[in-house]
């Protein structure tokens, strides 16, 4: 179970959705949560690998180090148009 305070203005917002619709408040507040959630860890872990790096706890490396050590050297890439 989950309950959460929205802003006046979102939750009449989800009401008046849901008043058009014939649905629920909850079947739109958790299709929100579930179209997004991919996103927001995805966002998360981007966000902790930044701080990693910048604090000197990881590597990167160019595309031509990751070509080189995954042995794809030789493919060609395909030019970017101009």
């Amino acid at each position: 179970m989950l309950a959460i305070r929205l802003p006046a203005e979102v939750e009449a917002r989800l009401e008046a959705l849901a008043k058009a619709t014939g649905r629920t408040k909850t079947f739109y507040a958790r299709e929100a949560i579930l179209e997004h959630l991919d996103d927001l860890e995805d966002l998360y872990l981007a966000e902790q690998r930044l701080i990693e790096h910048r604090a000197g706890r990881s590597q990167s490396y160019s595309m031509d180090e990751v070509e080189q050590r995954l042995g794809l050297v030789d493919c060609k890439r395909p030019a970017i148009p101009s």
